[in-house]
Formats: C-alpha cells, structure tokens, sequence
C-alpha cells in the first residue's frame, strides 16, 4: 500500500491549504485590526468590545443551520464553498471605507461566512479521518490553517515596517488579503467533495433531539467556559499598554500563532492516545492561568510568555473541541458542531461586552472575571462526565 504523506487523508491537507490561504486574508486583517480601530479611526475600546462580541456571534450564528443543512443533504462542498466565498466577497467593503461604521460593519459581516462553512468543512475533515487519529487529523488541519496566521500578520508587520503606519499601508494590507481569499475559494472549488449520510427527513428541531445526550453535556461547560472568553483583541490592547509599537503587536501575534502551530499536531496526537477529555481539562487550565498572568504581567517579556501560552490553549480548544465533539456524536456531526459554534458564540457575544465594560474600569477587571468563569467551566465539565457512557467509546 502507497503510504500517505504525513500519513494522512490527502484531502486533510487540501483543506488545511484552502484554511492557510484563508488565514493569511484574515489573520494580516485581524492583526491590525483592533488598533486599527481604536488608535487610527478613534473608536473606543467598549465599542471595540461590542463589535468583538457581535462578531464573535455573527461567526457562529449560522453554524447550526449550516451543520443541519449538510447533514440533511449530506454535502460539504457547496455550503463551505458558500462560506468561503462570502468572507472573501466582505473584505471588499475595506477598500470601500474606513470609518468607524464601516469597519465594524466589515468586521460582523465577514464572519457570517465563516459560521457558514464551519461546521460543513469540519464534518468533511471528520469523514476523511481514521476513527484512530481523528485528533491528529484536527491537529494537522488546524496546524496549516494557522501556519496562515503566522505569515499574514508578517506580512502586515514588514508591510507597516517599510512603508510605515498610514492609511496607504493598511490599504495595502487590505488588498493583499482579498486576493489570497479568493485564491482559496479556486483551491476549493477544485476539490472533490466528500458527502455525508442524508436525513432528509430531519427538521432543524428534530436534529437537535436526536443528537448525543453526552454531547448535550458537554455544551453545559462549554457554554459556561465562553463567558470567559473575550476577544483576542483585548490581548493586543493589553500588549500596547505595556509598550509594545503597532507594529510589534503585529509580530506578536504572530508569535502566538506559531506556539498553535507547533502545538497543534502533538497534542491532536496525545489526545488520540490518553483521551481528550484530559486535554480538555488541560485546555481550561491554561487558560485560567494565563488569564492570571495578565493581570500581574507588566514587562514585554511577560507578555511574550503569555502569548506563547494562549497559543498552546487555542490549539486545544480550536481543534481537539471539534474532536472531541466528533467522538460523541459520529452520525451528525455537522449538526453538533453547528450547535457547539452557535451556543458557544451566542455567549461570546456577551463575553466581549462584559470584557469591553470591565476594560473601562480596569483592565484586570476583565481578566479576573476570565479566569473565575473558566475555573467554574472546568469543575462543570469534570463532574458533568460528558465523555462518561457506555454507548461512546472514548479512549
């Protein structure tokens, strides 16, 4: 038998490449984005947490009607190829103008392409794995989708270095990013799709009541642990207050982005071996501490740890999450991962508005609040026992 390379499912790699393609568009916007918002347009940082949490919500607020969809007519492709070709459609509006209302108009619209093909993409990625690396095969997709973010906000960075921090500069970024967007909907739009079993039958009510009673559970803590979870944005605030120029926040983010993908493909394996439930646990643990850490940290070399650390936890909870529910629920999984990104966005909204509130007062405020909540999410999960059934296997 031809061994695979990385031996993995070739279409795993084809969809991390249309992943890094996407990343790079948004990751060199987003870098750039809440200081973009805050210092050159002049908007606050409530308003930024509003519009954080309202694009947060527009990110997952079509995700179970997307993860419905496909499993009822049991397509991946042309509902992914949908979101992918919104969010790159949106990125237009940046060349159009730059005023507080078009920026966070661009920043809540954007991501309705990506609550669409979220769940469709992640159910193929499912699919396409061995029931036995299910995890390695999140980690190695998610590895190459933030390989992406890596390099988009380097390219921001060296773009803000050489021509400087004007408009003009960001005008650039912008246009370099609508072009790789639309390069990965043509990587896409040549892939051969993958379909799923059809439940033709299936309202959007019904498929909520048929779904895994553990994967239920499991919504409990996840939906408690999105109260803490503000926007990354506040971290590159936070960065900025402590000294860090424009364009260093930029790098920095970067950096964050290498720790995921270093990570990524590690932990997707250990979850493989001793169980994601133990990674999940761990996932909570980073972040209450390296919520902690931000409240005290006060030199640069602080906040590099700290970034670094961040990096570790959203590989866990960008990728060994989706695992995790895909170990729960194996015949829709579209749907739960639909609902997953829904719920959980639905209390990310309300995470950045409290997180922009407390920002007001104290900085540290925000990040108090982040970590009790994340502490409570984790005592949930461990006596809720989600992964604890006789009708799921879990390793």
């Amino acid at each position: 038998m031809k061994k695979r390379f990385l031996d993995i499912h070739p279409d795993v790699l084809r969809l991390g490449l249309v992943s890094f393609l996407t990343d790079i568009s948004s990751e060199a916007i987003f870098s750039v984005f809440s200081i973009f918002f805050t210092v050159i347009a002049g908007a606050s940082a409530s308003l930024l947490g509003l519009i954080e949490g309202f694009s947060d919500f527009s990110a997952s607020s079509l995700d179970y009607f997307a993860g419905w969809m496909s499993d009822r007519i049991g397509k991946r492709k042309p509902l992914a190829l949908i979101g992918y070709g919104f969010s790159t459609l949106a990125k237009i509006m940046l060349l159009l103008g730059t005023s507080v209302f078009a920026l966070g108009s661009f920043r809540i619209i954007e991501r309705l392409g990506k609550s669409f093909r979220g769940p469709p993409r992640d159910a193929w990625l499912a699919s396409i794995a061995q029931e036995s690396n299910i995890g390695y095969a999140f980690g190695v997709h998610k590895a190459m989708d933030k390989a992406g973010a890596v390099l988009g906000p380097i390219v921001a960075y060296f773009l803000l270095l050489y021509l400087g921090q004007g408009l003009g500069t960001f005008r650039v970024i912008f246009i370099i990013a609508l072009v790789t967007a639309a390069l990965s909907v043509v990587v896409l739009a040549l892939m051969k799709d993958r379909p799923g079993i059809p439940h033709e039958r299936e309202n959007i009510f019904k498929a909520w009541g048929v779904l895994n009673p553990n994967f239920k559970k499991y919504l409990i803590p996840a939906g408690i642990f999105s109260l803490a979870y503000f926007s990354f944005g506040f971290l590159l605030l936070k960065a900025y207050a402590i000294g860090f120029a424009i364009k260093d926040v930029v790098l920095l983010y970067a950096l964050f982005n290498v720790s995921f993908v270093a990570i990524s493909i590690p932990v997707g394996k250990l979850g493989d071996l001793i169980g994601r439930k133990y990674i999940i646990i761990l996932g909570y643990l980073i972040y209450i501490i390296m919520s902690l850490g931000f409240i005290f940290a006060t030199e640069k070399w602080e906040i590099i740890i700290l970034f670094l650390l961040f990096g570790i936890f959203y590989s866990i909870d960008e990728a060994q999450s989706k695992a995790f529910i895909a170990d729960l629920e194996k015949e829709r999984r579209a749907t739960a991962i639909g609902m997953y990104n829904f719920v959980t966005g639905l209390v990310y909204l309300l995470a950045s508005v409290i997180a922009g509130a407390l920002w007001v007062f104290n900085p540290s405020y925000a990040f108090i609040f982040s970590a009790i909540v994340a502490f409570i999410a984790m005592a949930v999960f461990i006596y809720l026992k989600p992964w604890n059934s006789k009708t799921v296997v879990l390793q």
